[in-house]
This record gives C-alpha cells, sequence and structure tokens, in this order.
C-alpha cells in the first residue's frame, strides 16, 4: 500500500475517532469548556512541545556522531522532524524515513542508518519507564503497565546485548514470511545497534529521553491548568499520562491512535474530572503533543526534499 493511502486512512481514522469522542459527549458542554480555555497558557504549551523536539534532535544527533555519521546540523534537524510526518503510518515503517533521507541527500548506507532509529525507539521506551518510577506510586493501575512494559524493555536490552539470543530471534523471524524480509537487514545491524547501547551514549541518550518525557508532561500539566484543573498533582499527571502512552506504545498503534485518547480520559474521570472535559482536555492535549509535529513534520519532509526527491521510498511500503 502507497504512504499517501496509509496517511489518508489515518486521517479518515482520526476524525472518526475524535467525531465518536464528540458525540459521546455533550457538544454544548464541550463549547462551553473550550471558550473557558485560558489562552495565555498557549505560548508557554508551544514553548514546552517545541523544547521537547530539540532534546529529541540532540540524542538524534549525538546517536548519528556515536555511529561516525557527521552531517549539517540544519539537515540534521529538518530530517528528524520529518519523521513527525510519518509517525502516522502503521507498523512503525514511517520511522524509516530519516533512514531514506540520509542515504538519498548524504548517500549514507541504510545499514548505517537502520540501527539510529531502533535505538531511538529503545531510548524512547527507556526514558518513558524511568520517567514513569517518579510518580508511580499516585496511580496503581500504573504499576502493572509499568511492569509489563519495563519487562518488555528488559528483554530487549539483552537481546540486544547477545549476538547468540539476537540471531535465534532471527531464526524465528525468518521462519514467517512477513517478517523474513527483516532478518537481513538487522543481522547486518547487529554490531552497530550494540555500540549504541554501550559507553557513555547510553547515559546521555537515556537522560535526554527522561528530559523529552518530562517536558512532554509538563505541557500536560499545563493544558490542564490551562482548563482550569487544579486538583491534579504534577506527579499523578506524570504517572498517569506515561501509562496512557506506555498503553498506547503496547497497543502497536499509530500513535497509540485510540487508546491514549481513551485510557488517559479514563483516567482523568478517575481522579475527579467530568467525562465530557475529560474527553475535550484529552484531545487538545494531543493536538500540542502530537498533530502539532505531525503537522510540522510535513513541512519539514517538504524543505528536506522528502517528497519530491526521486528515491520513493520504496522500502516504506509494506
Amino acid at each position: 500500500m502507497k504512504i499517501s493511502n496509509r496517511i489518508l486512512i489515518v486521517v479518515i481514522v482520526v476524525i472518526g475517532l475524535y467525531a465518536i469522542f464528540l458525540v459521546a459527549s455533550d457538544l454544548n458542554t464541550i463549547y462551553d469548556e473550550i471558550s473557558d480555555f485560558k489562552i495565555e497558557f498557549i505560548p508557554i504549551i508551544l514553548l514546552l512541545v517545541t523544547s521537547g523536539w530539540f532534546v529529541l534532535f540532540l540524542r538524534w544527533h549525538l546517536l548519528l556522531r556515536n555511529a561516525k555519521i557527521f552531517i549539517p546540523v540544519k539537515d540534521s534537524f529538518l530530517i528528524l522532524t520529518s519523521g513527525f510526518a510519518l509517525t502516522i503510518i502503521p507498523g512503525k515503517v514511517g520511522e524509516l524515513i530519516k533512514s531514506q533521507l540520509l542515504k538519498t541527500k548524504f548517500g549514507i548506507a541504510r545499514s548505517k542508518t537502520v540501527p539510529i532509529v531502533i535505538l531511538e525507539q529503545f531510548y524512547t521506551a527507556v526514558g518513558i519507564v524511568s520517567l514513569s518510577f517518579f510518580g508511580i506510586w499516585y496511580f496503581e493501575l500504573g504499576v502493572y503497565v509499568l511492569g509489563l512494559f519495563t519487562a518488555g524493555l528488559i528483554f530487549t536490552f539483552f537481546l540486544l546485548s547477545s549476538r547468540k539470543t539476537f540471531n535465534k530471534i532471527l531464526s524465528l523471524l525468518e521462519r514467517r514470511k512477513f517478517t523474513s524480509r527483516f532478518v537481513e537487514p538487522l543481522s547486518s545491524s547487529y554490531d552497530a545497534i550494540k555500540s549504541g547501547i554501550r559507553g557513555p551514549i547510553t547515559i546521555y541518550a537515556s537522560g535526554l529521553s527522561i528530559l523529552f518525557w518530562l517536558i512532554e508532561a509538563m505541557s500536560v500539566y499545563f493544558v490542564l491548568l490551562a482548563f482550569g484543573v487544579e486538583t491534579i498533582g504534577f506527579l499523578t499527571i506524570i504517572s498517569t499520562y506515561t501509562t496512557s502512552i506506555m498503553l498506547g506504545i503496547l497497543s502497536f498503534l499509530p500513535l497509540g491512535l485510540g487508546v491514549v485518547e481513551g485510557s488517559l480520559a479514563g483516567f482523568l474521570t478517575v481522579h475527579g474530572i467530568d467525562v465530557s472535559l475529560a474527553l475535550t482536555i484529552v484531545i487538545v492535549i494531543r493536538v500540542f503533543t502530537r498533530w502539532f509535529g505531525v503537522s510540522f513534520g510535513f513541512i519539514a519532509l517538504k524543505l528536506s526534499g522528502g517528497l519530491t526527491n526521486n528515491g520513493n521510498h520504496s522500502d516504506l511500503k509494506s
């Protein structure tokens, strides 16, 4: 399926999902709640969101340098943010646009850059798990989700640390038609992946990942304040938000679509927020923390040449 078709499907699903959320609520109440939104918080929220992007950029740039890949800062930033646009494609294949752009613009082999994309996902998980521990005692359900997510993260770490275990997993993947196509590039990328989870880069990348999720939790907190919700503490926000994100990641849906929104709205109602207000808050949170980034990603994709290069991104097709 072509990328454009996948994007169209996701857009239709998003519109339908948010329409269901609105229909499930009292539209008049939602209008009143949005009217009460304090617009003076918008600059603070946008500053936090964009600050998070620069934290991710610093992590990306450090991972590139660790792999002995040196490109201009401007191009590096545009390539990173181009990836935001295609996070809406199911299966995380959209993240590979960064690898494709590095090959198209600078002739860098995908065997050197695909591991960086994998490491980004790994450290993103490390960051959210680490931050979750700060607020875990404020949200009981989060303990179980965190336990499951941590177990998966530990398994992934040992998988990446042991060539023997890694090869066993590859042999299992090779037996299935759908996953067999990933075996060869993954096998040739093992050493590059392993070098990204050893030494000082581990501390830097993990620290930056924690900082990113902390900044994003702060933006969520300010969205709540903009709606006049002051009864939920910041540590509780950390726990409820990270739990929702982890559930979204475990769903393997693009951006955790539907899972993040539904779970976060449910968690907010548990803390005494009216259902209509909770759904409104969640949609606004997602607009700022995800859809704003997706929109910027398409601009970056255009500026980086990702929409016009002859590289037709055939590797991103199913």
